[in-house]
């Protein structure tokens, strides 16, 4: 009896997944658009985008992530307000750790030179002339992190290099320097 029921049940599968073919019609494709995509040329115009563009601006008013605005703008009058006006957020304790040092020493210091008295090593090697001591300057600290934010003269933007944070660092043991001249 247990045979039977065997045959019976292999014959029923059998039949069952020979029903399901159909020579004359094909199977149905799923997601038909990964087995024939469309080729599209690099940088061609495109239906995706808005009046046929290659892409798409950001939303008014977006900031890229990890971006920190500067309420200050990059002019004489910004520099003026920033001297004037910007504070350092920092506390005490994390002045004094040691690390405003370390970032000055990998950014600063081959212009700057260790004393902050301008004579770094690419000065020495007259690589960049003109870079100035830190003892003849009028700075404060909001100075100090406008320029790293932005550059000056012939000191470019360090922005992309040190996040806010490491900037307010720096600027506080230029401060630290300068006492020492």
């Amino acid at each position: 009896m247990k045979r039977v029921y065997k045959i019976t049940l292999l014959f029923g599968i059998s039949l069952l997944a020979a029903s399901c073919h159909n020579n004359k019609a094909p199977n149905y494709q799923y997601f038909p658009n990964m087995y024939e995509s469309v080729g599209y040329e690099t940088y061609a115009e495109s239906s995706a985008f808005k009046d046929g563009k290659e892409g798409q601006l950001p939303a008014a008013g977006s900031i890229n992530r990890g971006f920190e605005p500067f309420e200050y703008e990059n002019t004489t009058a910004g520099y003026e307000l920033a001297k004037a006006n910007l504070k350092s957020p920092i506390d005490s304790l994390d002045r004094n750790n040691g690390k405003g040092k370390e970032l000055y020493e990998i950014y600063c210091i081959s212009c700057h030179g260790a004393a902050g008295n301008g004579k770094g090593k690419l000065v020495e090697r007259e690589k960049f002339l003109g870079v100035p001591s830190y003892k003849d300057r009028v700075i404060t600290e909001g100075s100090i992190y406008f320029v790293v934010t932005y550059g000056l003269n012939s000191m470019g933007s360090h922005a992309n290099q040190v996040s806010s944070h490491e900037r307010w660092l720096i600027a506080d043991y230029v401060l630290k320097l300068k006492s020492q001249l």
